[in-house]
Protein backbone atom coordinates (compact mmCIF):
# COMPACT_ATOMS: atom_id res chain seq x y z
CA UNK A 1 0.00 0.00 0.00
CA UNK A 2 2.45 2.24 0.74
CA UNK A 3 3.98 2.18 -2.41
CA UNK A 4 1.05 2.30 -4.43
CA UNK A 5 0.19 5.67 -2.98
CA UNK A 6 3.62 6.86 -3.61
CA UNK A 7 3.58 5.63 -7.24
CA UNK A 8 -0.07 7.58 -7.19
CA UNK A 9 1.39 10.72 -5.67
CA UNK A 10 4.24 10.22 -8.37
CA UNK A 11 1.91 10.09 -11.39
CA UNK A 12 -0.22 13.05 -9.98
CA UNK A 13 2.90 15.14 -9.25
CA UNK A 14 3.79 14.34 -13.10
CA UNK A 15 0.40 15.39 -14.64
CA UNK A 16 0.29 18.20 -12.36
CA UNK A 17 4.11 19.51 -13.86
CA UNK A 18 2.71 18.78 -17.54
CA UNK A 19 -0.50 20.48 -16.87
CA UNK A 20 1.82 23.96 -15.07
CA UNK A 21 3.94 23.56 -18.47
CA UNK A 22 0.76 23.81 -20.12
CA UNK A 23 -0.64 26.52 -17.80
CA UNK A 24 2.91 28.51 -18.98
CA UNK A 25 2.70 27.75 -22.70
CA UNK A 26 -0.52 29.00 -22.98
CA UNK A 27 -0.19 32.45 -20.61
CA UNK A 28 2.86 32.82 -22.79
CA UNK A 29 0.98 32.49 -25.62
CA UNK A 30 -2.07 35.07 -24.40
CA UNK A 31 0.39 37.20 -23.56
CA UNK A 32 2.11 37.30 -27.48
CA UNK A 33 -2.05 37.87 -28.26
CA UNK A 34 -2.71 39.96 -25.68
CA UNK A 35 -0.02 42.11 -27.21
CA UNK A 36 -1.03 42.56 -30.61
CA UNK A 37 -2.24 45.82 -30.95
CA UNK A 38 -5.74 46.39 -31.82
CA UNK A 39 -6.99 47.60 -35.89
CA UNK A 40 -9.27 50.74 -35.27
CA UNK A 41 -11.74 51.04 -37.53
CA UNK A 42 -13.05 54.70 -38.01
CA UNK A 43 -15.88 56.99 -39.82
CA UNK A 44 -18.06 59.76 -39.91
CA UNK A 45 -21.82 59.62 -38.72
CA UNK A 46 -24.29 61.61 -40.39
CA UNK A 47 -24.16 64.50 -38.79
CA UNK A 48 -20.51 64.59 -38.01
CA UNK A 49 -19.23 62.95 -35.15
CA UNK A 50 -16.18 61.41 -35.39
CA UNK A 51 -16.01 57.61 -34.83
CA UNK A 52 -13.71 55.21 -33.76
CA UNK A 53 -14.26 51.12 -33.43
CA UNK A 54 -12.17 48.17 -32.30
CA UNK A 55 -14.05 44.35 -32.43
CA UNK A 56 -13.01 42.42 -29.21
CA UNK A 57 -14.76 38.99 -29.23
CA UNK A 58 -13.27 37.25 -26.72
CA UNK A 59 -16.48 38.16 -24.55
CA UNK A 60 -19.70 39.04 -25.17
CA UNK A 61 -19.48 42.51 -23.94
CA UNK A 62 -20.01 46.08 -25.33
CA UNK A 63 -18.31 49.36 -24.03
CA UNK A 64 -19.12 52.57 -25.55
CA UNK A 65 -18.07 56.03 -24.96
CA UNK A 66 -19.10 59.41 -26.29
CA UNK A 67 -17.16 61.96 -25.55
CA UNK A 68 -17.40 65.87 -25.89
CA UNK A 69 -14.83 68.65 -26.15
CA UNK A 70 -16.52 70.46 -23.18
CA UNK A 71 -14.59 70.04 -19.88
CA UNK A 72 -13.72 72.61 -17.80
CA UNK A 73 -11.56 74.67 -20.25
CA UNK A 74 -14.93 75.66 -21.86
CA UNK A 75 -16.45 76.90 -18.41
CA UNK A 76 -15.84 80.85 -19.65
CA UNK A 77 -15.31 82.17 -16.57
CA UNK A 78 -18.26 79.98 -14.53
CA UNK A 79 -16.03 77.24 -12.24
CA UNK A 80 -17.98 74.11 -12.01
CA UNK A 81 -20.07 74.64 -15.22
CA UNK A 82 -18.99 71.56 -17.56
CA UNK A 83 -18.86 69.33 -14.52
CA UNK A 84 -22.41 69.89 -13.23
CA UNK A 85 -24.02 69.64 -16.79
CA UNK A 86 -22.33 66.77 -17.44
CA UNK A 87 -23.39 65.04 -14.07
CA UNK A 88 -27.29 66.32 -14.43
CA UNK A 89 -27.30 64.37 -17.93
CA UNK A 90 -28.80 61.34 -15.83
CA UNK A 91 -30.88 62.92 -12.73
CA UNK A 92 -33.58 63.03 -15.50
CA UNK A 93 -34.01 62.69 -18.80
CA UNK A 94 -36.89 61.70 -21.34
CA UNK A 95 -39.09 62.56 -18.72
CA UNK A 96 -38.05 59.89 -15.86
CA UNK A 97 -36.55 60.83 -12.44
CA UNK A 98 -32.79 59.84 -11.96
CA UNK A 99 -34.05 56.56 -10.00
CA UNK A 100 -35.86 55.33 -12.92
CA UNK A 101 -32.70 55.65 -15.60
CA UNK A 102 -30.54 54.21 -13.01
CA UNK A 103 -32.77 51.04 -12.52
CA UNK A 104 -33.44 51.01 -16.25
CA UNK A 105 -29.52 50.31 -16.47
CA UNK A 106 -29.59 48.17 -13.33
CA UNK A 107 -32.16 45.60 -14.98
CA UNK A 108 -30.18 44.59 -18.33
CA UNK A 109 -26.91 44.21 -16.07
CA UNK A 110 -25.19 47.54 -17.46
CA UNK A 111 -23.06 50.09 -16.00
CA UNK A 112 -23.30 53.76 -17.34
CA UNK A 113 -20.66 56.78 -16.86
CA UNK A 114 -19.97 59.98 -16.80
CA UNK A 115 -17.05 62.67 -16.43
CA UNK A 116 -16.00 65.82 -17.22
CA UNK A 117 -12.04 66.66 -16.89
CA UNK A 118 -10.43 70.15 -18.26
CA UNK A 119 -10.65 68.68 -22.04
CA UNK A 120 -13.57 66.31 -22.64
CA UNK A 121 -16.77 65.32 -20.76
CA UNK A 122 -18.08 62.25 -21.47
CA UNK A 123 -20.98 59.93 -21.37
CA UNK A 124 -21.32 55.90 -21.78
CA UNK A 125 -22.13 52.41 -21.19
CA UNK A 126 -20.76 49.01 -20.49
CA UNK A 127 -23.53 46.34 -21.43
CA UNK A 128 -23.49 42.66 -22.22
CA UNK A 129 -24.16 42.43 -26.19
CA UNK A 130 -27.49 39.87 -26.25
CA UNK A 131 -30.18 41.90 -27.88
CA UNK A 132 -32.29 41.53 -24.90
CA UNK A 133 -30.12 43.54 -23.10
CA UNK A 134 -27.68 45.70 -25.24
CA UNK A 135 -30.76 47.33 -27.00
CA UNK A 136 -31.90 48.76 -23.77
CA UNK A 137 -28.98 49.81 -22.43
CA UNK A 138 -28.61 51.96 -25.82
CA UNK A 139 -31.58 53.04 -25.44
CA UNK A 140 -31.08 54.19 -22.27
CA UNK A 141 -28.28 56.15 -22.96
CA UNK A 142 -29.72 57.63 -26.19
CA UNK A 143 -32.14 59.37 -23.76
CA UNK A 144 -29.69 60.53 -21.00
CA UNK A 145 -27.75 61.70 -24.02
CA UNK A 146 -30.58 63.52 -25.71
CA UNK A 147 -33.18 63.97 -24.14
CA UNK A 148 -31.81 65.45 -20.88
CA UNK A 149 -34.36 67.50 -18.71
CA UNK A 150 -32.53 68.99 -16.00
CA UNK A 151 -34.82 69.44 -13.54
CA UNK A 152 -34.70 72.32 -11.15
CA UNK A 153 -34.62 69.73 -7.75
CA UNK A 154 -31.87 67.83 -9.24
CA UNK A 155 -29.86 71.12 -10.10
CA UNK A 156 -30.36 72.52 -6.77
CA UNK A 157 -29.46 69.38 -4.94
CA UNK A 158 -25.92 69.00 -7.27
CA UNK A 159 -25.31 72.52 -6.92
CA UNK A 160 -25.58 72.68 -3.12
CA UNK A 161 -23.53 69.23 -2.92
CA UNK A 162 -20.30 70.53 -4.98
CA UNK A 163 -20.32 74.12 -2.80
CA UNK A 164 -20.35 71.18 0.10
CA UNK A 165 -17.11 69.81 -1.59
CA UNK A 166 -15.85 73.36 -2.42
CA UNK A 167 -15.67 74.09 1.70
CA UNK A 168 -14.37 70.78 2.49
CA UNK A 169 -11.63 71.42 -0.28
CA UNK A 170 -10.36 74.36 2.66
CA UNK A 171 -9.92 71.71 4.85
CA UNK A 172 -7.05 69.61 2.88
CA UNK A 173 -4.20 71.17 2.18
CA UNK A 174 -3.51 68.72 -0.84
CA UNK A 175 -6.49 70.36 -2.65
CA UNK A 176 -5.50 73.95 -1.27
CA UNK A 177 -2.15 73.37 -2.92
CA UNK A 178 -3.37 72.05 -5.97
CA UNK A 179 -5.98 74.45 -6.94
CA UNK A 180 -2.85 77.42 -5.90
CA UNK A 181 -0.63 75.54 -8.07
CA UNK A 182 -2.93 75.26 -11.08
CA UNK A 183 -3.60 78.99 -10.78
CA UNK A 184 -0.03 80.22 -10.63
CA UNK A 185 1.32 77.22 -14.06
CA UNK A 186 -1.74 78.67 -15.91
CA UNK A 187 -2.49 82.21 -15.35
CA UNK A 188 -5.36 83.77 -17.36
CA UNK A 189 -5.60 80.30 -19.26
CA UNK A 190 -9.28 78.06 -18.92
CA UNK A 191 -6.99 75.40 -17.28
CA UNK A 192 -6.47 77.73 -14.55
CA UNK A 193 -9.62 76.85 -13.00
CA UNK A 194 -10.95 74.02 -10.55
CA UNK A 195 -12.83 71.80 -12.26
CA UNK A 196 -15.18 71.07 -9.11
CA UNK A 197 -15.81 74.93 -9.06
CA UNK A 198 -14.95 77.66 -6.33
CA UNK A 199 -17.56 79.42 -3.88
CA UNK A 200 -17.72 82.42 -5.97
CA UNK A 201 -18.14 80.92 -9.33
CA UNK A 202 -21.01 78.34 -7.93
CA UNK A 203 -23.31 81.38 -6.41
CA UNK A 204 -23.67 82.95 -9.68
CA UNK A 205 -23.88 79.51 -11.75
CA UNK A 206 -27.66 79.23 -12.95
CA UNK A 207 -29.59 76.66 -14.74
CA UNK A 208 -30.05 78.15 -18.11
CA UNK A 209 -26.14 78.37 -18.06
CA UNK A 210 -26.87 74.68 -17.99
CA UNK A 211 -28.87 74.47 -20.34
CA UNK A 212 -26.82 77.04 -22.88
CA UNK A 213 -23.51 74.76 -21.94
CA UNK A 214 -25.17 71.30 -23.04
CA UNK A 215 -26.80 72.95 -26.14
CA UNK A 216 -23.68 74.14 -27.23
CA UNK A 217 -21.39 71.80 -26.54
CA UNK A 218 -23.32 68.27 -26.90
CA UNK A 219 -23.43 68.80 -30.36
CA UNK A 220 -22.60 66.31 -33.02
CA UNK A 221 -19.56 67.64 -34.62
CA UNK A 222 -17.79 68.29 -30.80
CA UNK A 223 -18.15 64.47 -30.47
CA UNK A 224 -15.92 61.40 -30.73
CA UNK A 225 -17.41 57.79 -30.15
CA UNK A 226 -15.40 55.18 -29.10
CA UNK A 227 -16.85 51.66 -29.75
CA UNK A 228 -14.68 48.70 -28.25
CA UNK A 229 -16.78 45.01 -28.43
CA UNK A 230 -18.05 42.08 -29.80
CA UNK A 231 -20.11 43.67 -32.24
CA UNK A 232 -19.72 43.43 -36.03
CA UNK A 233 -19.01 46.63 -38.36
CA UNK A 234 -22.71 47.12 -39.22
CA UNK A 235 -23.83 46.58 -35.98
CA UNK A 236 -21.66 49.45 -34.28
CA UNK A 237 -22.85 51.64 -37.07
CA UNK A 238 -26.31 51.12 -35.98
CA UNK A 239 -25.53 51.93 -32.30
CA UNK A 240 -23.96 55.08 -33.39
CA UNK A 241 -27.25 56.03 -35.33
CA UNK A 242 -29.21 54.92 -32.92
CA UNK A 243 -27.49 57.21 -29.94
CA UNK A 244 -26.87 60.25 -31.98
CA UNK A 245 -29.20 60.59 -34.89
CA UNK A 246 -31.59 62.98 -32.49
CA UNK A 247 -28.33 65.28 -31.32
CA UNK A 248 -28.46 68.66 -33.73
CA UNK A 249 -24.71 68.68 -36.02
CA UNK A 250 -23.99 71.66 -34.31
CA UNK A 251 -20.17 73.33 -34.77
CA UNK A 252 -16.90 72.06 -33.26
CA UNK A 253 -15.47 73.81 -29.84
CA UNK A 254 -13.00 76.66 -30.58
CA UNK A 255 -9.72 76.39 -30.61
CA UNK A 256 -8.45 76.54 -26.87
CA UNK A 257 -5.68 79.37 -26.50
CA UNK A 258 -1.65 78.37 -26.29
CA UNK A 259 -0.88 77.82 -22.60
CA UNK A 260 2.24 80.68 -21.99
CA UNK A 261 5.65 79.37 -20.38
CA UNK A 262 6.59 80.89 -17.20
CA UNK A 263 9.11 83.87 -17.74
CA UNK A 264 10.47 84.02 -14.27
CA UNK A 265 10.01 81.48 -10.30
CA UNK A 266 6.98 81.87 -8.74
CA UNK A 267 6.45 81.15 -4.72
CA UNK A 268 3.37 80.84 -2.90
CA UNK A 269 3.16 79.54 0.56
CA UNK A 270 -0.44 79.08 2.46
CA UNK A 271 -0.04 78.75 6.42
CA UNK A 272 -2.30 75.60 7.06
CA UNK A 273 -2.03 74.04 10.97
CA UNK A 274 -0.47 70.74 9.83
CA UNK A 275 2.01 68.95 11.19
CA UNK A 276 2.30 67.97 7.14
CA UNK A 277 3.45 70.30 4.70
CA UNK A 278 2.66 69.53 1.54
CA UNK A 279 4.95 70.73 -1.80
CA UNK A 280 4.17 71.06 -5.48
CA UNK A 281 6.80 72.28 -7.75
CA UNK A 282 6.51 72.97 -11.51
CA UNK A 283 5.62 74.69 -14.97
CA UNK A 284 4.47 73.76 -18.17
CA UNK A 285 5.31 70.66 -19.49
CA UNK A 286 3.82 69.03 -22.86
CA UNK A 287 0.99 68.32 -24.73
CA UNK A 288 -0.61 65.73 -26.61
CA UNK A 289 0.92 64.89 -30.25
CA UNK A 290 3.78 67.45 -29.22
CA UNK A 291 7.18 66.43 -30.82
CA UNK A 292 8.76 66.20 -27.12
CA UNK A 293 6.58 63.61 -25.65
CA UNK A 294 8.22 60.83 -26.04
CA UNK A 295 11.28 61.90 -24.89
CA UNK A 296 10.04 63.86 -21.93
CA UNK A 297 7.56 60.81 -21.14
CA UNK A 298 10.77 58.39 -20.88
CA UNK A 299 12.90 60.87 -19.08
CA UNK A 300 10.16 61.48 -16.19
CA UNK A 301 10.73 57.80 -15.68
CA UNK A 302 13.73 57.35 -13.83
CA UNK A 303 13.50 60.34 -12.21
CA UNK A 304 10.16 60.51 -10.27
CA UNK A 305 7.70 58.53 -12.13
CA UNK A 306 8.76 55.31 -11.74
CA UNK A 307 8.07 54.60 -7.72
CA UNK A 308 10.45 53.40 -5.28
CA UNK A 309 12.90 52.85 -7.95
CA UNK A 310 13.15 56.42 -8.82
CA UNK A 311 15.81 59.24 -8.52
CA UNK A 312 13.76 61.26 -6.15
CA UNK A 313 12.56 58.57 -3.88
CA UNK A 314 16.31 57.47 -3.38
CA UNK A 315 17.84 60.32 -2.74
CA UNK A 316 14.86 62.32 -0.16
CA UNK A 317 12.98 58.96 1.17
CA UNK A 318 15.63 56.33 1.37
CA UNK A 319 19.16 58.40 1.76
CA UNK A 320 17.42 61.50 3.73
CA UNK A 321 14.15 60.04 4.87
CA UNK A 322 12.52 63.76 4.55
CA UNK A 323 9.24 62.10 2.63
CA UNK A 324 7.22 59.43 2.02
CA UNK A 325 6.06 59.67 -1.29
CA UNK A 326 7.52 62.00 -3.79
CA UNK A 327 7.21 61.64 -7.18
CA UNK A 328 6.93 63.44 -10.93
CA UNK A 329 4.75 63.68 -13.89
CA UNK A 330 3.99 64.86 -16.83
CA UNK A 331 0.30 65.75 -17.67
CA UNK A 332 -0.10 66.33 -21.46
CA UNK A 333 -3.62 67.98 -22.36
CA UNK A 334 -5.16 69.56 -25.46
CA UNK A 335 -2.89 72.27 -24.85
CA UNK A 336 0.41 72.17 -22.84
CA UNK A 337 -0.41 70.49 -19.50
CA UNK A 338 2.07 70.78 -16.34
CA UNK A 339 5.37 68.80 -15.44
CA UNK A 340 4.67 68.13 -11.93
CA UNK A 341 6.90 67.20 -8.88
CA UNK A 342 5.01 66.59 -5.23
CA UNK A 343 6.22 65.40 -1.94
CA UNK A 344 4.32 66.12 1.84
CA UNK A 345 7.20 66.40 4.46
CA UNK A 346 7.30 67.90 7.99
CA UNK A 347 6.99 71.31 8.44
CA UNK A 348 10.42 71.77 10.40
CA UNK A 349 11.91 69.78 7.08
CA UNK A 350 10.32 71.67 4.36
CA UNK A 351 13.51 73.90 3.85
CA UNK A 352 15.51 70.93 3.64
CA UNK A 353 13.71 68.76 1.46
CA UNK A 354 12.61 71.51 -1.01
CA UNK A 355 16.53 72.46 -1.55
CA UNK A 356 17.28 68.31 -2.39
CA UNK A 357 14.19 68.34 -4.55
CA UNK A 358 15.21 71.61 -6.94
CA UNK A 359 19.53 69.88 -6.58
CA UNK A 360 17.91 66.77 -7.98
CA UNK A 361 16.24 68.61 -11.05
CA UNK A 362 18.56 70.75 -11.71
CA UNK A 363 21.18 67.97 -12.05
CA UNK A 364 19.02 65.94 -13.97
CA UNK A 365 18.25 68.74 -16.42
CA UNK A 366 21.77 69.22 -16.95
CA UNK A 367 23.05 66.05 -17.19
CA UNK A 368 20.03 63.28 -18.09
CA UNK A 369 20.05 60.04 -16.67
CA UNK A 370 22.44 57.34 -17.10
CA UNK A 371 22.89 54.86 -19.61
CA UNK A 372 21.25 52.03 -17.12
CA UNK A 373 19.12 53.97 -15.94
CA UNK A 374 17.35 54.89 -19.36
CA UNK A 375 17.77 51.08 -20.42
CA UNK A 376 15.83 49.44 -17.41
CA UNK A 377 12.98 52.65 -17.49
CA UNK A 378 12.46 51.31 -21.44
CA UNK A 379 12.21 47.88 -20.67
CA UNK A 380 9.72 48.75 -17.79
CA UNK A 381 7.66 50.61 -19.88
CA UNK A 382 7.67 48.46 -23.10
CA UNK A 383 7.15 45.38 -20.47
CA UNK A 384 3.91 47.03 -18.99
CA UNK A 385 2.35 47.86 -21.94
CA UNK A 386 0.56 45.04 -22.69
CA UNK A 387 -0.79 44.99 -19.31
CA UNK A 388 -2.77 48.44 -20.11
CA UNK A 389 -4.81 47.20 -23.33
CA UNK A 390 -5.69 43.97 -21.70
CA UNK A 391 -9.09 44.67 -21.23
CA UNK A 392 -11.95 46.35 -22.88
CA UNK A 393 -12.32 49.07 -20.71
CA UNK A 394 -8.42 49.75 -20.72
CA UNK A 395 -8.72 49.78 -24.23
CA UNK A 396 -11.03 51.87 -24.59
CA UNK A 397 -9.41 54.94 -22.44
CA UNK A 398 -6.25 54.62 -24.81
CA UNK A 399 -8.66 54.47 -28.26
CA UNK A 400 -10.68 57.34 -26.74
CA UNK A 401 -7.86 59.61 -26.51
CA UNK A 402 -6.46 58.53 -29.57
CA UNK A 403 -10.14 60.15 -30.81
CA UNK A 404 -9.94 62.99 -28.69
CA UNK A 405 -6.48 64.27 -29.28
CA UNK A 406 -6.57 63.39 -32.88
CA UNK A 407 -3.74 61.41 -32.44
CA UNK A 408 -2.22 59.22 -35.18
CA UNK A 409 -4.57 55.81 -35.95
CA UNK A 410 -1.23 53.99 -35.38
CA UNK A 411 -0.29 55.17 -31.84
CA UNK A 412 -0.63 51.69 -29.90
CA UNK A 413 1.05 49.93 -33.00
CA UNK A 414 4.05 52.54 -32.72
CA UNK A 415 4.09 53.48 -29.04
CA UNK A 416 6.57 50.34 -28.18
CA UNK A 417 9.31 51.40 -31.20
CA UNK A 418 8.53 55.10 -30.19
CA UNK A 419 9.86 54.61 -26.84
CA UNK A 420 12.63 52.00 -27.63
CA UNK A 421 13.91 54.79 -29.86
CA UNK A 422 14.48 57.25 -27.59
CA UNK A 423 18.12 58.10 -26.54
CA UNK A 424 20.17 59.95 -24.12
CA UNK A 425 20.93 62.97 -25.96
CA UNK A 426 16.94 62.89 -26.84
CA UNK A 427 16.52 63.46 -23.39
CA UNK A 428 18.93 65.89 -22.97
CA UNK A 429 18.03 67.86 -25.65
CA UNK A 430 14.44 67.87 -24.74
CA UNK A 431 15.11 68.28 -21.15
CA UNK A 432 17.37 71.55 -21.91
CA UNK A 433 14.79 73.11 -23.81
CA UNK A 434 11.57 72.36 -21.77
CA UNK A 435 12.54 72.16 -18.56
CA UNK A 436 13.55 75.17 -16.66
CA UNK A 437 14.70 74.57 -12.73
CA UNK A 438 14.83 78.51 -12.50
CA UNK A 439 11.62 79.28 -13.49
CA UNK A 440 9.36 76.94 -11.30
CA UNK A 441 6.27 77.39 -9.34
CA UNK A 442 6.75 76.07 -6.06
CA UNK A 443 3.72 76.10 -3.40
CA UNK A 444 4.33 75.51 -0.30
CA UNK A 445 1.15 74.65 2.03
CA UNK A 446 1.66 73.90 5.58
CA UNK A 447 2.42 75.37 9.59
CA UNK A 448 4.56 78.70 8.62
Amino acid sequence: MVVNFFGQCNQQFLVMKKMKIISLIYLMLFSVASYATPQIQTWQSENGAKVLFVPATEIPMLDVRITFDAGSARDAGISGLALLTNGLLSEGAAGKTSQQIAEAFESVGAEIEYDASRDMALVGVRSLTQPRYLDSAIESLKQVLTQPDFPQDAYQRELNRMKVAVKARQQSPSALAAVAFNKAVFGEHPYASPTSGTEESLEKLTLDDIRAFYKKYYVAKNATVTIVGNVGREQAEEIVKALLSALPAGEKAASLPAVKLLTEAKKIIIDYPSTQTHIFVGQPGTKRGDDDYYSLYVANHPFGGSGFSSRLVEVIREEHGLAYSVYSYFSPLRETGTFTMGMQTKTEQTDQALSLLNQELKKYVENGPEKQELADSISNITGSFPLKIDSNSKLLEYIAMIGFYDLPMDHLDRFIDNVKSVDVKDINDALTRRVHPDRMVTVIVGKQ
